[in-house]
């Protein structure tokens, strides 16, 4: 089932009424494609197998399906959502507790690396109907018998194309095998490889298929011809002409991504590069600093880049034209997300126009050619970050809240609440994204007052 259009009322779905309000107080009435077009036959029990870029409500369309399938006075693991990463897993499990905001007495817990095993242990004393967690974490569980999937109803597969990426079937296939055949079974990716329908074919009984793969209409792309050596200066003046507040650059191999990423910053730009060789925490404090607006251009591969969580790109550049035209896709879904215009911009070396040819028919009214040497704009123009963001090292663990960095902000180090931004609270860290000309005064009072007379270590993060 392919289609690229043709929204419907969530009122009409046969949803209960706890979630119907719960998508009312967010905000949600008329579904997307995707949603409309996977929800209904979820909702009836069937297998589907969706394709439709970032931004489309793939995790509210699978969130709702598995919420549907829920018995919240049986005490047992009844939905499980596979995810590649723990900062996916992390907005997959926020975006389903809203969807579960209305619904009494449920729990959803997420297992995932990186975190001590202690607390998830704890957690899992007390049997969540819910998990959400990447492969080898909850392997690890399933090796020490601390998890139970013996009563799962929906197994999820979000972002499955990425978890094949990154080498996860044979984890996949793992906890698989200890789930019920009789499980609904969902799987969502971003694009369709030969690996996804292998993968579908073993995994799921008589799936439907819901593809939903065209570039938002809200986007306008322009490809620019350039030879390779000539790209790093065109980046730049294009950066100058468009001054956007955050811009997301792709490159094909993580070496590009870092080359372009020193380049831009030697240049005086606010830039940084995110990609597999990242350990988890400096790839965690890389997104930290961008969603915050303590860096303007992010430079990532397209792997890096999924499940980011940026709610609105005003412009999206491939510095190099992907060979796969369902990548091209995806890159460009970046942008123009909630209805925004947005702008995609490709730059072409010669040997790379080959790759056009697939592209092409997925780009509405056709490719749209500008010449570089007509780009106007300022190579000298840097993009600066508005924002700065500090680490605190307190966290969940020790039961650091919003409120308590933002009191200790707006009183003893004397900010207002518009001087900051977003605080992000991880188990044992905070981060909290400060107005650049006050970051320096905000970071002597909270070390010299501290947060609720407690006097934890604060750090900028550079």
């Amino acid at each position: 089932m392919s289609t690229d259009g043709g929204t419907f009322e969530f009122a009409q779905l046969a949803l209960a009424s706890a979630l119907l309000k719960a998508v009312q107080a967010i905000g949600y009435t008329k579904m997307t494609p995707v949603q409309a077009q996977s929800l209904p036959p979820m909702l009836e029990g069937r297998d589907v197998i969706a394709q439709a870029r970032t931004g489309s409500g793939k995790t509210a369309a699978f969130g709702l399906g598995l919420l549907s399938r829920i018995e919240v006075g049986l005490n047992q693991v009844q939905a499980l959502v596979l995810c590649p990463t723990r900062e996916l897993a992390d907005q997959v499990a926020n975006a389903i507790r809203r969807l579960a905001s209305t619904t009494p007495n449920l729990k959803l817990l997420t297992l995932t690396g990186g975190r001590s095993v202690g607390p998830q242990l704890a957690s899992l004393a007390h049997v969540p109907q819910i998990v959400v967690g990447t492969p080898g974490r909850l392997q690890d569980h399933l090796r020490k018998s601390t998890l139970d999937l013996g009563a799962i109803r929906v197994l999820v597969l979000d972002e499955a194309d990425r978890m094949l990426d990154m080498g996860f079937e044979p984890a996949i296939r793992g906890i698989v095998s200890h789930t019920p055949g009789s499980r609904q079974t969902l799987l969502f990716s971003a694009t369709f490889p030969p690996e996804i329908r292998a993968v579908s074919g073993w995994l799921q009984r008589d799936p439907l298929t819901v593809t939903v793969n065209e570039a938002p209409v809200s986007v306008r792309q322009r490809f620019f011809e350039i030879e390779l050596a000539q790209k790093n200066d065109l980046l730049k003046r294009l950066l100058g002409r468009y001054q956007p507040s955050s811009v997301l650059v792709f490159c094909n191999t993580r070496r590009d991504a870092d080359s372009v990423a020193d380049h831009l910053v030697r240049s005086g730009h606010s830039a940084l590069a995110l990609h597999g060789d990242l350990e988890q925490r400096d790839r965690d404090e890389v997104l930290l600093r961008f969603a915050g607006g303590s860096c303007r251009v992010l430079v990532a591969t397209d792997v890096a880049a999924r499940g980011l969580d940026i709610p609105a790109l005003p412009l999206v550049i491939s510095y190099e034209v992907s060979p796969d035209a369902d990548v091209h896709v995806h890159r460009v879904g970046r942008t123009g997300r909630a209805g925004a215009e947005g702008v995609a911009l490709h730059l072409c070396s010669p040997r790379e126009s080959a790759r056009l040819k697939s592209i092409e028919p997925r780009v509405p009214g056709g490719i749209e050619w500008e010449k570089a040497s007509l780009v106007e704009g300022t190579a000298n123009s840097a993009l600066q970050a508005p924002m700065r963001t500090l680490c605190i090292d307190r966290g969940r663990s020790d039961k650091m809240r919003r409120g308590d960095i933002l009191g200790a902000l707006t009183g003893d180090a004397g900010l207002s609440s518009s001087d900051v931004g977003r605080i992000d609270i991880m188990a044992t860290r905070s981060y909290v994204a400060v107005e650049r000309s006050k970051a320096n005064a905000a970071l002597s009072r909270l070390r010299e007052h501290g947060i609720k007379g407690k006097k934890p270590r604060v750090r900028p993060i550079q």
